[in-house]
């Protein structure tokens, strides 16, 4: 018998490779997108300097706080936003114009990959301007190491994911690349004057305070402050976490129920 002749076997990829090369081409597009790039590196530096002027306004010793407890994960919050959410809102709202994402759902990649490799570069960068904020404010704002350093952390990783989660749901409604510049305001500025970044829960009345900790951003902010405070205990925590696990996982729901990978027409 006479052997077949088959061609060259084609290398097996695998999920990580996969995400990893749409990430890599993202992050050239994020790149290239000098708006993006500018809001997501200069709005939240320049966050700490105005807030800690607001800051020495409020009176902070009565609720336990001050100018580095406020100024702190209110730029982190920041950094979250306008470096995951809201960039990652436009990212995906124009890929998804293009034709790009339904292109990709052809290929190998499905369809938790796509979404994931699309929002890893935005991830990235919120993670690398988190940590540099928090350097540069315990060297400016004399904030100090943190007491419970694990609550930063995680307060940090579960915000990353819900920004991400909830930037996907939000570019589902969002129906052309001009639009995304508008559709993430709502939650942009719900979260900047409810969530505790312009304004700490603890100095705002006790009703409307246990309203606002519901927020989506609420509990990172609440983790991230707790970290140098030191005042959350086991309860507060846990509702803090719960809080946050809730809005990713219902945001992650409606993705995969509801995402349009088609133009909304």
């Amino acid at each position: 018998m006479s052997a077949v002749a088959t061609g060259p076997a084609r290398p097996a990829t695998s999920p990580a490779g996969r995400m990893a090369a749409l990430a890599r081409a993202e992050l050239t597009l994020l790149g290239r997108s000098k708006g993006a790039l500018f809001a997501a590196l200069f709005v939240p530096v320049t966050m700490p300097f105005s807030m800690r002027a607001a800051a020495r306004e409020m009176d902070l010793a009565e609720a336990g706080l001050n100018i580095g407890t406020v100024v702190l994960p209110a730029a982190i919050g920041v950094a979250l936003l306008f470096a995951v959410y809201s960039p990652l809102v436009g990212a995906l709202v124009t890929r998804r114009e293009e034709l790009v994402l339904k292109r990709l759902r052809t290929g190998e990649l499905r369809d938790g990959e796509i979404l994931t490799g699309a929002a890893l570069p935005a991830v990235t960068l919120g993670f690398v301007q988190s940590v540099l904020l928090t350097v540069g404010c315990m060297a400016l704002v004399d904030v100090g190491a943190p007491s419970a350093p694990h609550l930063a952390v995680l307060g940090v990783l579960l915000g990353l994911v819900m920004c991400a989660a909830l930037a996907a749901l939000t570019a589902n409604w969002t129906r052309t690349a001009e639009s995304a510049q508008v559709t993430p305001m709502p939650l942009l500025m719900i979260s900047l004057f409810a969530s505790g970044v312009t304004v700490p829960l603890e100095v705002l009345p006790d009703r409307l305070a246990s309203v606002c900790e519901l927020l989506p951003l609420s509990p990172v902010i609440t983790l991230v402050r707790g970290a140098w405070t030191d005042s959350l205990s086991a309860a507060e925590t846990l509702r803090a976490v719960a809080t946050a696990v809730a809005w990713t996982a219902l945001a992650v729901f409606a993705v995969q129920r509801w995402f349009r990978w088609e133009p909304r027409r």
